[in-house]
């Protein structure tokens, strides 16, 4: 059985980069390590201007042998 990953975690940073975290197959599962990444620091991260962003990608086509 193959999940789709469709969930993208992205950390963007007060410049606006953006680095992706990882790929999950639900939103609960991205929200969960977006929170455990921020932990006790959302706050002062959020004030920096740095955040992640949860974001729903097309699934990956199947590769062909």
């Amino acid at each position: 059985m193959t999940l789709d990953l469709v969930w993208v975690l992205i950390r963007q940073d007060d410049s606006g980069n953006r680095y992706r975290v990882g790929r999950y197959a639900t939103r609960a599962e991205a929200e969960r390590v977006a929170d455990a990444l921020a932990g006790p620091q959302l706050e002062r991260e959020r004030e920096r201007g740095r955040h992640y962003v949860i974001e729903r990608v097309a699934p990956r086509a199947a590769q062909s042998s």
